[in-house]
């Protein structure tokens, strides 16, 4: 029954969400069964582009090293917020929400070249989590009990957490860019005076990804969120 409870709860999450935290948990995994090692993870241009090693495009945004807070913290962030993205503004437009996957993770690893970073899945987590903030930006949040701020704030939150614990924030401020780059293209630039919609999604995609059974009269609430966490908890100003 536990089991069979466990199954639904884990079908229920979007596709892509559920594929996503799937194979960064998978991969950790592998890592701490000892099947893999990171150093055949991670981003390496020349050995991406010489040695033809093309898996680790995709894999570098697959682990967030070994278990532990920071990896929990991560995957709690990643699940939260790519779900309630998928649920929320992608919602029956499940093409578009891979469009932004394959859109952040190309600026990432362009990025990546300049700035020397070997694994990017924290910061496209970033990325996710600032494209929701600015989704609902009058939706306040309470940061482990400690803080209380409005929804736009939270990257900038978690990078001065991120901070605190000694990491280093260039993996934050690239997720923050590129969120901010999506985001400004998507929902700003086309409203704009003369403004066009520059980023479009691929018919291909569209053809894959989206179905003609979403209920085109579903309007969900902004607070409708996956639950059961206090980190980064949001309500509605005036709730």
């Amino acid at each position: 029954m536990a089991y069979q409870s466990l199954r639904l709860e884990y079908l229920q999450i979007p596709p892509v969400s559920r594929a996503y935290t799937t194979a960064c948990v998978l991969t950790t995994a592998a890592v701490q069964l000892e099947l893999i090692t990171p150093f055949q993870l991670y981003f390496n241009p020349e050995l991406i582009f010489k040695h033809f090693q093309i898996w680790r495009l995709i894999t570098n945004f697959l682990f967030f090293g070994p278990v532990g807070f920071n990896f929990l913290f991560n995957m709690i962030f990643l699940y939260r917020y790519c779900r309630m993205l998928e649920e929320g503004s992608f919602r029956g437009r499940t093409a578009d929400f891979v469009f932004m996957f394959l859109f952040g993770g190309f600026l990432m690893t362009l990025f990546g070249l300049f700035v020397s970073l070997v694994f990017l899945g924290q910061a496209f987590t970033i990325m996710l989590v600032y494209v929701w903030s600015r989704r609902n930006p009058y939706v306040r949040m309470n940061f482990f009990g400690l803080l209380n701020f409005q929804a736009p704030f939270l990257p900038w939150v978690l990078m001065g957490f991120s901070l605190l614990l000694g990491n280093s924030i260039i993996v934050d401020l690239l997720g923050i860019a590129v969120g901010h780059i999506y985001f400004f293209l998507e929902d700003v630039f086309p409203d704009q005076p003369g403004g066009i919609r520059i980023l479009k999604t691929p018919s291909v995609l569209k053809a894959i990804f989206d179905t003609p059974d979403e209920d085109p009269n579903y309007n969900p609430l902004p607070e409708d969120r996956p639950g059961g966490f206090a980190w980064g908890e949001g309500q509605r100003l005036g709730g």
